[in-house]
């Protein structure tokens, strides 16, 4: 939750080459206090069913910067292992493109940032929502 001292995070991820939420992709929060500052991790938690982190971590009175930082990796290799036992047939050569995703954004004092990830096997897509 955001105070007037500080901007509070949240994301989801929708994966949209299956149309339905990212569960079980582990999200961590860094922050800095200012673009030449080092990042501080702050910690993390994992996607829902509804492909949603409700419990990430608030960033600290005077964080200028945000990074979510994504490990998309482990859930394409299980939704490819899940796959591939359903329809052995249709084996791909196993590599994933992008084995994390990093979305870096400014806050505000007193902001809340909602900060969905549209993915998918070959690309991705973030927006500011609400």
């Amino acid at each position: 939750m955001s105070t007037s001292t500080t901007a509070s995070v949240s994301t989801h991820i929708l994966d949209t080459s299956a149309g339905r939420p990212a569960e079980g992709v582990a999200v961590r929060l860094s922050a800095r206090s200012g673009r030449d500052a080092d990042w501080r991790e702050l910690g993390g938690s994992a996607t829902d069913g509804d492909g949603r982190c409700k419990d990430l971590p608030a960033p600290p009175q005077g964080t200028t910067h945000v990074r979510l930082d994504f490990a998309v990796e482990p859930y394409f290799e299980k939704k490819q292992a899940d796959a591939q036992q359903d329809a052995p047939a249709n084996r791909d050569s196993g590599a994933v493109f992008f084995p994390e995703v990093a979305i870096t954004f400014a806050v505000n004092a007193g902001e809340h940032y909602h900060v969905p990830l549209l993915l998918n096997p070959f690309g991705y897509s973030v927006y500011r929502g609400s």
